[in-house]
């Protein structure tokens, strides 16, 4: 797609992104078009009062827009700012320019007077990069501050000549609700891996349906490079992808903040050195992480009493070395810091980490990173995480309890973990949609269990891969499946646990354990 495969092989992804720079030059671009971001603004939602917003800034080809009132928004989706009690984004897309976005949005349907100015972002593909023609892309956000924990909000999104406060668009508004102040039993879904699919929408349907607060996309979001490399010359690169997956995922994702951490298939490398120029395009994530320009996916949020850490494992893979030691290690430094915080933290329980790359999975396509383990599992080990939830390998398995690359339990379905003596649960949950891999040992889930002593498996690992046999692998099941994960906090010194319960896209449990811990 633009790199000859002779040159791509002994380039890093910021050398072919230097190289289609140079190939589509000035003069091409004024023929065919460049790729583009808007700069970063955003509005607060003050109550009471009126927010302003950065106009956004023009930096694609200038587009004619249309009359507004013939364009209709399209896949809505939330995610919560730096402090989810206060601070939501609303994202959205359009299908042309339009003239200034916007959200209203008030405490009843009837009363939306508050309206905050968004932001656009356009991102411009031009016909020669991928699969599609040239393609132009308008993604808009609206950041909100200053809300009140545990409330609900409706809002509407809209641009001149569409109102979402008029009587006939009523229709399509959406609410938000905004973490609560105290402890309080909540439940979250995740999976990875999701793409637009039959599978996906079904999966979608089940988690509408298990009323979670925040969902976490563990990475691989819609494909739309499914050669999945990071590199310039990936093939069948369709930026189009997009729109049918955030199309498919609204009905879930513009009431539910869809939280997402970044995998191979999300490095896109045309858009920026990084591979993550689409990515900021498409998604507003929380900014606390520790290196907002080279890893936009690592950030962290408290929802009640647990905290959830977003990682990026392309940065420590050496599966897939698109983007490897692209943080320098500043990313390990930071995930020690936030670890050690939040075990400090007197109101904080729970610490969750999902990412992509799998710390632990026998699957026969990726089955185990090695650059995880080496570099994070540790540090899982050593502040006692709760959970890991990963992707990447398209199916549903999950493990004993593991300290130090050994078993330290068993957990059989329907078992209790104790972080604080026993070690860490990881789950892999990978089979939102996209096609299935395979298992070297028979599945065994709930209902069908078939216990084996030994998998043979591999481990990436910096040399090559690496043949283990694992004793650790408790439950696999190969077919389209999530995670349900109830939180229920409890009073000092006694239990507080998570319930975590694998459901397939049949609806049946497939697999539920608990994580326990007494709470501060």
């Amino acid at each position: 797609m633009g790199v000859p495969q002779q040159l791509a092989e002994r380039m890093s992804m910021a050398e072919q992104h230097e190289y289609l720079r140079a190939r589509f030059s000035r003069r091409n671009i004024i023929r065919g078009g460049a790729v583009t971001l808007g700069a970063v603004a955003g509005g607060a939602f003050v109550p009471g009062a009126t927010a302003r917003a950065a106009v956004p800034t023009q930096t694609a080809p200038r587009t004619e827009t249309v009359d507004g009132a013939l364009v209709a928004p399209f896949g809505r989706h939330l995610a919560y700012g730096n402090d989810p009690r206060t601070e939501m984004t609303i994202s959205w897309q359009v299908p042309v320019a339009v003239r200034r976005p916007f959200v209203r949005i008030g405490a009843h349907p009837w009363d939306l007077s508050r309206r905050i100015e968004a932001e656009v972002r356009t991102l411009y593909t031009p016909a020669g990069v991928g699969a599609s023609a040239d393609h132009t892309q308008y993604y808009v956000h609206a950041r909100l501050a200053h809300l009140r924990p545990g409330r609900t909000y409706y809002y509407g999104v809209g641009h001149e000549g569409f109102d979402p406060a008029e009587p006939h668009l009523l229709g399509t508004l959406g609410t938000l609700t905004t973490a609560p102040a105290h402890k309080t039993p909540f439940t979250f879904t995740a999976f990875g891996d999701q793409g637009v699919s039959y599978h996906a929408l079904a999966n979608d349907s089940l988690i509408l349906g298990q009323n979670p607060v925040f969902h976490l996309h563990a990475g691989d979001i819609a494909y739309g490079d499914p050669a999945g490399q990071g590199k310039a010359s990936d093939t069948g690169f369709d930026a189009r992808t997009w729109d049918q997956f955030l199309y498919q995922t609204e009905s879930v994702a513009k009431s539910v903040p869809w939280m997402v951490s970044y995998g191979n298939h999300d490095m896109e490398a045309w858009y920026s050195p990084n591979g993550y120029g689409g990515e900021e395009a498409r998604f507003t994530l929380p900014d606390n992480g520790p290196d907002r320009k080279n890893l936009p996916g690592v950030y962290s949020f408290v929802y009640g009493n647990t905290a959830v850490i977003s990682l990026d494992p392309n940065d420590v893979s050496y599966e897939i070395p698109a983007n490897l030691g692209i943080s320098g290690g500043t990313q390990t430094a930071w995930l020690e810091r936030q670890l050690k915080k939040f075990r400090a933290a007197p109101d904080i329980d729970f610490v969750v980490v999902f990412f992509h790359h799998c710390a632990y999975c026998t699957s026969t396509a990726h089955a185990s990173e090695g650059g995880v383990r080496q570099e994070w599992v540790p540090l899982f080990e050593k502040y006692q995480v709760d959970l890991v939830i990963n992707g990447h390998n398209h199916q549903y398995e999950r493990t004993d309890v593991i300290k130090g690359n050994e078993v330290t339990k068993k957990l059989p379905i329907g078992g209790t973990a104790y972080p604080e003596t026993d070690g860490v649960v990881y789950v892999t949950a990978g089979a939102a949609g996209r096609s299935l891999y395979a298992f070297s040992a028979p599945d065994s889930y709930e209902g069908h269990e078939n216990e084996v002593d030994s998998v043979a498996s591999f481990v990436n690992l910096k040399e090559g891969k690496q043949n283990e046999t694992v004793a650790w692998s408790r439950v696999r099941y190969l077919n389209y499946s999530f995670l349900r994960v109830d939180v229920n906090p409890a009073p000092r010194g006694r239990y507080a646990t998570l319930k975590v319960q694998g459901i397939a896209e049949t609806g049946e449990r497939i697999d539920h354990f608990t994580v326990a811990r007494r709470a501060k």
